[in-house]
C-alpha cells in the first residue's frame, strides 16, 4: 500500500507540474534559445534550457524501423520497440515497470516506417536515474521469452480486430497501393502471418543493426544546462555502436495516382482516405506550402474542407489533411468518414476544393488569417512538444491535382462514386464503417 501511494503520489507531482506548464505557456512568448551541444564522444544534440520547472524531456528517434523489416517477415522493428521498456539489465518486466513509476519516470518508444522514436520525461531530480533507465533499455533489452510471448499475443489481439476495423482496412490497403513492392508499403505492425514467425534473434539482430549513434537525433528541454546534458547524453548513449547496419531504402513517390481503391463492406457509414506526394520538408517552398496546407484543410474548424464538408453540409463529423515526410519520401494525407450514401459527393467536394485552391490559390483574407494562427504555436509550446524531434513530421495538407483515396465500406454509395470524376490523376480508394 504504501508503495502505491508512494506512486501515486509522484504520478500527481509530475501531473502538478504538468498543469502549470500549461498555464504558463499563456504567458507572452520568448524567444527560444536553442543551443546545439556535442557530447564529448561527438554525439550532437540540440537543448532548449529552461529552468521555470523542474521538468527534463528528452526526445530522439533512430534512422532506420519498419523500413528494416525483410519483406517477407514486417514487424519485427515494431515488436522489437515494444519490448525495450519491457525488462532491461539485471531488471525483469515488473521490476523494470516498477523502477520507472518509484520516481514517475515516463519512458516510451514507437516503430514508424522509417524511424525508431523515443521519449524520455522526468522530473529534475530524478534525471540521472531516468538516463539510466534509458540506456539499459537502449543497450542492454532483455527480450525474455515470457515478455515476447506476451507482447505477440497483444499484436496479434490487434490485428485481429483491424482487420475488421474500416478505419484500418483503408489505412493499410492506401499505403499497400501508394507504395507496392516497397518497404513503405508494408504495414508497420506486421501481419497474422509474419507476427507468429518472429523469433527473439530476429529482434536482437535488428537492435544491434539500427540503434546506433551514426543515424541518431536528439532534443533536451527543460532545467538541465548544456555541460550536464553532454555528459548525461554521453552515458546514455555512448554504448551503442558507432555506426548501424541499415539496409538502403530506395527514394519513392506515391504509385497509384487516378486510382480509387474500394473496400465493400455491408455498413451504414464510409470511411475515406485520401492522399497524393507532398513536399519535402527540405523544398525551399515549404514553408508556403504549410500555409496553404492550413488553409486547405489542417486549420482544424477554419480549413476550407472542414467549412464545406462539415459546416455547410454536415456530411461528416471532421475532415482534415497533413503533410508526412518521411526518410524517403513526401506525402499528403487526408481523412474523413460520412454516411455510405454521401461519400460520393462528399469525394466530390474534396476534389472540387483541392483543385480550386491549386488553381486560384488562397484569398489574401485566408493568407492573413493563416499566417496570424500559425505563427504563435511556432514562437510557443509546453516542454513536451518543443522537445519533440519529430513534432514537425507533419503538417497540413499541400495542393496538388494528384492524390490517393482509400474508402471503406461502400455497399451504398452510388456507382458513379466508383470512377474518378473530375480527379485529375487522382488515386482513390473507400471503406465504410
Amino acid at each position: 500500500m504504501n508503495a502505491w501511494i508512494r506512486r501515486a503520489a509522484a504520478r500527481g507531482l509530475i501531473t502538478l507540474v504538468a498543469c502549470a506548464a500549461i498555464a504558463l505557456a499563456a504567458l507572452p512568448a520568448r524567444a527560444m534559445n536553442i543551443e546545439r551541444v556535442v557530447s564529448p564522444l561527438g554525439i550532437e544534440a540540440w537543448l532548449v534550457s529552461d529552468r521555470t520547472l523542474p521538468l527534463i524531456a528528452v526526445d530522439f528517434a533512430f534512422l532506420g524501423s519498419a523500413d528494416q523489416d525483410p519483406p517477407d517477415k514486417p514487424g519485427i522493428a515494431h515488436m522489437a520497440t515494444s519490448l525495450l521498456d519491457d525488462g532491461a539489465g539485471p531488471f525483469d518486466a515488473n521490476a523494470f515497470h516498477d523502477r520507472l513509476e518509484r520516481k514517475a519516470i515516463e519512458l516510451s518508444f514507437r516503430a514508424g516506417r522509417d524511424y525508431l522514436r523515443g521519449t524520455l520525461r522526468t522530473l529534475a531530480e530524478n534525471r540521472d536515474e531516468a538516463f539510466d533507465d534509458l540506456r539499459l533499455a537502449l543497450t542492454e533489452p532483455r527480450f525474455d521469452a515470457d515478455a515476447v510471448e506476451r507482447m505477440r499475443a497483444q499484436i496479434v489481439s490487434r490485428l485481429r480486430r483491424e482487420m475488421v476495423s474500416p478505419n484500418d482496412m483503408a489505412s493499410r490497403d492506401w499505403w499497400a497501393t501508394a507504395f507496392p513492392g516497397h518497404p513503405y508499403g508494408q504495414p508497420v505492425s506486421g501481419t497474422l502471418e509474419s507476427v507468429p514467425a518472429i523469433t527473439v534473434d530476429d529482434l536482437k539482430s535488428y537492435t544491434r543493426r539500427a540503434l546506433a549513434r551514426d543515424n541518431l537525433k536528439i532534443a533536451v528541454v527543460g532545467d538541465i544546462d548544456a555541460a550536464t546534458a553532454a555528459r548525461l547524453i554521453d552515458r546514455t548513449f555512448g554504448a551503442l555502436p558507432a555506426k548501424a547496419e541499415l539496409k538502403p531504402v530506395a527514394p519513392v513517390v506515391a504509385q497509384g495516382l487516378g486510382r480509387r481503391v474500394v473496400i465493400d463492406l455491408d455498413v451504414p457509414q464510409a470511411v475515406v482516405n485520401f492522399g497524393g506526394p507532398g513536399i519535402a520538408r527540405s523544398d525551399p517552398d515549404f514553408m508556403a506550402a504549410y500555409i496553404v496546407n492550413h488553409i486547405l484543410g489542417g486549420g482544424a474548424f477554419s480549413s476550407r474542407l472542414y467549412l464545406e464538408v462539415r459546416e455547410k453540409r454536415g456530411l461528416a463529423y471532421g475532415i482534415s489533411d497533413s503533410l508526412l515526410w518521411l526518410d524517403r519520401s513526401a506525402l499528403l494525407l487526408g481523412h474523413t468518414a460520412t454516411r455510405a450514401d454521401a461519400t460520393a459527393q462528399t469525394i466530390e467536394i474534396i476534389e472540387r476544393e483541392i483543385n480550386r485552391l491549386a488553381q486560384d490559390g488562397p484569398t489574401e483574407a485566408e493568407f492573413v488569417k493563416a499566417k496570424t494562427y500559425l505563427k504563435v504555436p511556432l514562437r510557443s509550446g509546453s516542454t513536451r512538444r518543443t522537445a519533440s524531434p519529430a513534432s514537425s513530421c507533419r503538417c497540413s495538407s499541400t495542393i496538388s491535382a494528384s492524390t490517393i483515396w482509400s474508402a471503406a465500406p461502400v455497399s451504398s454509395m452510388p456507382s458513379r462514386s466508383r470512377t474518378p470524376s473530375g480527379w485529375r490523376n487522382g488515386c482513390s480508394a473507400a471503406a465504410s464503417s
